[in-house]
């Protein structure tokens, strides 16, 4: 049995089951690497403020699970099939229930500009109730695959000049430069970076850096193809796993998420990388 929090599989609706992890599932980092600098510093919400907001929420996410229209009227103004866009949507969804959390939002995609030029995007300017504060939030979804000694440089997402360490940088240097928007002084700043990581294959859980988050379920990688109980998981998926979909066992493999029905393991297959040829003299 599972010993991590993962309420959203309670939920039918593939949809409303989306929704929920984004709300409930804690960010991939408990806290800012030491080894990265912060020119303009940044937080991360606890895991107990995630699961505080599910509980909230659960009423209305029962509510929409019995009836989802609205939100599915919501996400169809999206017309991309980007997961990190389908998070951000379905997190937006959430802040305009304002009944359910302290949260007033103020902008969503708020560009700042000065004359002609576009000096930035925020993600989300949030007025916080509770703290009466402006708080500034960029929300991330991401996969990161680990190598080499799993330190702050050594995670790469699936296109590898995505890394972790790029992106975190992003954040502190570019993304949290502004000190206000549409006239508020921001107080607070909120990375909210969800999704998963993976060890490379059989790597020891017990020896990670001090700086991720073990309440989240860590995957593997690697390229070594099983034979067994595992079956692919579609890319639309692999924000929430959908387990009323067919299983297919996986017999012909390629790059991509794999997931074994009976021990809940997440493996990302990538095939290996073959030297190049030698030249011929």
């Amino acid at each position: 049995m599972s010993v991590y929090f993962e309420p959203w599989l309670q939920f039918q609706h593939t949809l409303v089951r989306q929704l929920a992890f984004c709300i409930a599932s804690p960010n991939l980092l408990r806290e800012t690497p030491l080894e990265l600098e912060t020119p303009h510093h940044f937080s991360w919400h606890s895991d107990a403020i995630w699961q505080q907001h599910f509980q909230n929420y659960l009423p209305r996410l029962v509510e929409l699970d019995q009836n989802p229209a609205l939100l599915l009227t919501f996400i169809n103004q999206l017309k991309s099939t980007r997961l990190g866009l389908r998070f951000e949507y379905l997190i937006w969804f959430w802040l305009l229930d304002r009944d359910y959390h302290p949260y007033q939002l103020l902008a969503h995609s708020l560009q700042i500009i000065e004359g002609k030029n576009t000096l930035g995007e925020l993600d989300f300017l949030i007025f916080n109730q509770e703290k009466q504060r402006i708080e500034h939030w960029e929300v991330a979804l991401k996969y990161y695959l680990a190598e080499d000694n799993v330190q702050l440089r050594d995670w790469y997402g699936l296109n590898r000049q995505d890394t972790l360490y790029r992106k975190l940088g992003h954040f502190a240097r570019q993304q949290f430069k502004f000190n206000e928007a549409l006239g508020h002084p921001i107080t607070q700043r909120f990375a909210v970076m969800k999704g998963q990581l993976y060890l490379p294959h059989l790597h020891d859980q017990t020896d990670l850096p001090s700086w991720l988050n073990p309440t989240r379920r860590l995957g593997y990688w690697g390229t070594h193809i099983y034979t067994q109980d595992y079956f692919r998981v579609a890319r639309s998926q692999w924000l929430c796993l959908d387990y009323e979909q067919d299983q297919i066992d996986a017999v012909w493999w390629c790059d991509g998420l794999y997931y074994h029905r009976h021990n809940h393991c997440h493996y990302m297959y990538r095939h290996p990388v073959r030297p190049n040829p030698p030249l011929l003299q």
